[in-house]
């Protein structure tokens, strides 16, 4: 399995990204996805995971209602939206994927996951 990190970059406060991270290796829709960030000094954290096949989506408590994740199943792409954007948004962005189908539950520790993309970077301007 291997995922594929895109979309980050320099943008300024309010400003908005979108994130995509592309999967191979299997049969995509069934598992969950996820988005986490790390900040430098800081611990890998939550930020966004969707479910495999019924699209259940939870976000943590710092981006709800700023961030969005999605899948488009048709191109193996989980994305995340995110808007409103804030310097402490700043950090390397990764995505995941679980070991085994998970279809009603989203994980929102690093010990959920298996597989992890290379990380993107998010950075944002005052």
């Amino acid at each position: 399995v291997q995922l594929q990190a895109s979309g980050g970059g320099l943008v300024q406060a309010g400003g908005s990204l979108r994130l995509s991270c592309a999967a191979s290796g299997r049969t995509f829709n069934h598992y969950a996805m996820a988005w986490f960030r790390q900040a430098p000094g800081k611990e890998r954290e939550f930020v966004a995971g969707i479910s495999g096949s019924t699209d259940i989506t939870y976000y943590g408590d710092s981006v709800k209602g700023r961030f969005t994740i999605s899948r488009d199943n048709a191109v193996n792409t989980v994305y995340l939206q995110m808007n409103s954007l804030k310097p402490e948004d700043t950090a390397v962005y990764y995505c995941a994927t679980t070991f085994t189908s998970s279809t009603r539950v989203v994980h929102t520790t690093t010990g959920g996951y298996r597989y992890w993309g290379q990380g993107t970077l998010v950075t944002v301007s005052s």
